[in-house]
């Protein structure tokens, strides 16, 4: 999800569940190469078990890159080939690589051969007019054949000629069926689901046919659903936190962010949907989204924030 999680939200979500496996945003080879490694890479030990994800097409490159990322201590590289936004496909990742996948393979060999940590792919069922039944098993099973022994996959295909990538998240319909159908063709492979499950309700019966769900757009809007996964899939008999206590436990790290010279709103603009469905959720999100942008904005409008969704007191306007 490129521009959404990044480590403020990582960390904002790893205070809601402790084994939610977290992702970083796409980066892509080149930005990890030439870019500033602390602002790229950086991350707060908190948020472990947490993956890279990568984006490229050379496997030099890749490799290279994926070291990086195993000593800057990240759990697992994951190498996206699902994508679909035109900066991806003018730099030949994403995708559009679904329809190479002997280079895939070959990204994946020289990545495992970097590093000792796992190497996963994330992709989707097919691009364009693919077959995504005969074109996602061959694709599946090259790169399986190259060591990858993780698929992360969208249960929806690409277009890549005619969608906007903003239609590609909704347009092209979900076949979740194939997913499992994949699941159970390489039952010794372990296949995640992604695309169009918006709860753990829902989560819940397609774990009978794979081996774990992700959830994108669905937990950034309402990331306190995250808050029952711990005890649900973990077995975790921990009492999850409550709204409230993720809110207090959230400011102590904005106020070392915010020390650091980081502006409140590139922090708070992760946890306007903490109070989802709650009552003075629309006041708490209004309030932040009109005060945190602001020069010398600071802890003060989290915490008028806290108080008026948890109703301490409402703001006083000033005249």
């Amino acid at each position: 999800m490129m521009e959404w999680t990044d480590r403020h939200c990582r960390y904002f979500l790893r205070l809601i569940s402790k084994r939610a496996f977290l992702y970083t945003e796409m980066v892509t080879a080149e930005a990890v190469l030439y870019g500033d490694l602390e602002r790229v890479l950086g991350f707060d030990a908190a948020e472990h078990p947490v993956g890279l994800q990568l984006g490229g097409s050379d496997p030099r490159k890749l490799a290279e890159v994926a070291g990086i990322g195993a000593a800057h201590g990240y759990d697992e590289i994951n190498l996206n080939i699902g994508c679909p936004s035109d900066r991806v496909q003018s730099g030949r990742f994403g995708a559009c690589l679904m329809a190479e996948p002997a280079l895939v393979a070959d990204c994946v060999n020289a990545m495992k051969d970097a590093v000792p940590i796992p190497v996963t792919v994330k992709c989707r069922i097919g691009i364009d007019d693919q077959d995504a039944e005969e074109s996602l098993d061959a694709f599946i099973d090259t790169v399986a054949d190259a060591g990858c022994e993780t698929f992360i996959v969208h249960a929806r295909k690409a277009w890549l000629d005619g969608l906007s990538p903003k239609e590609n998240r909704d347009v092209p319909p979900l076949d979740h069926i194939r997913v499992h159908r994949l699941k159970a063709r390489r039952p010794d492979l372990a296949i995640i689901i992604n695309g169009g499950i918006a709860s753990l309700e829902e989560a819940a019966p397609h774990l009978e046919a794979v081996d774990g769900v992700m959830l994108g757009r669905a937990a950034y809007a309402d990331p306190y659903l995250l808050a029952e996964v711990d005890r649900a899939l973990y077995g975790d008999n921990t009492p999850p936190p409550s709204r409230a206590d993720v809110l207090d436990g959230f400011m102590p790290y904005v106020e070392r962010e915010l020390a650091r010279g980081v502006r409140l709103n590139a922090v708070t603009r992760h946890i306007l949907g903490l109070f989802h469905g709650q009552p003075r959720a629309r006041a708490f999100r209004r309030h932040i989204a009109e005060n945190a942008h602001l020069d010398g904005a600071g802890i003060e409008v989290l915490a008028q924030a806290r108080d008026i969704v948890l109703g301490a007191r409402q703001p006083v306007a000033a005249e």
